[in-house]
């Protein structure tokens, strides 16, 4: 075997000028480096979870506002005259839909506005509306 030169490592063990190591005042700083460095990535984290949840609200209610439109257009060929007022109708997982027609005999206006029930009254409120569409539909 060949001898390799250099410390002796007796030498390093005897000596504890000679130790390499990580000393308590470097953990600290690097620590608190960390903390530092992470609290705004939790924030933003956060932040980005609760826009998911609000654009996921937005895109349901859309999705469930023009259902609700294209059932009212396909319903006024048949029966122009009927009113196609509602409130708080459920459609679908906590759901509402809220329709309003001005009931004019040549040009009707109506308005379809969709939320979720945050607050699980039944009862879809002004602060609960995420989508709202409106359409004219005219006598044939």
């Amino acid at each position: 075997m060949k001898k390799i030169s250099g410390a002796n490592p007796q030498s390093a063990i005897r000596n504890p000028q000679s130790r390499r190591g990580v000393t308590l005042t470097e953990v600290v700083v690097a620590s608190a480096l960390l903390v530092i460095s992470i609290a705004p990535l939790l924030k933003a984290l956060t932040l980005a979870q609760v826009e998911d949840r609000a654009i996921e609200r937005k895109s349901w209610s859309l999705l469930l506002a023009q259902r609700e439109l294209e059932w009212i257009r396909a319903r006024s060929l048949r029966s122009y005259d009927a009113c196609y007022r509602v409130s708080s109708k459920a459609v679908g997982d906590g759901y509402l839909c809220m329709v309003t027609d001005d009931e004019d005999p040549d040009l009707k206006t109506v308005a379809v506005s969709v939320g979720l029930d945050q607050d699980g009254d039944g009862v879809l409120s002004p602060k609960e509306v995420e989508v709202t569409l409106s359409t004219r539909l005219a006598r044939r």
